[in-house]
């Protein structure tokens, strides 16, 4: 079985967005979420963005990881 490491730079890339340093630390000072917001619901995310999030989160992917700990950056 193959297992994955993935990071915020490369969940970044799968979402189709800029995965350089600069631009992951200004996305989560300009993100937030709400308490009671789930992270694949949130406004600023594309369609197809919130589909891969909800649908790693459904099926327990290799993802899961990385997409927890962006929940909780965009929730300081």
């Amino acid at each position: 079985m193959e297992t994955f490491n993935h990071n915020l730079s490369s969940l970044f890339s799968q979402l189709g967005m800029n995965s350089s340093k600069e631009f992951i630390e200004s996305f989560l000072n300009e993100h937030h979420l709400d308490q009671h917001e789930q992270l694949s619901e949130a406004s600023f995310w594309q369609p197809s963005q919130k589909r891969f999030i909800k649908e790693s989160q459904d099926q327990d992917a290799d993802w899961c990881e990385v997409i927890d700990q962006l929940d909780a950056l965009l929730r300081k």
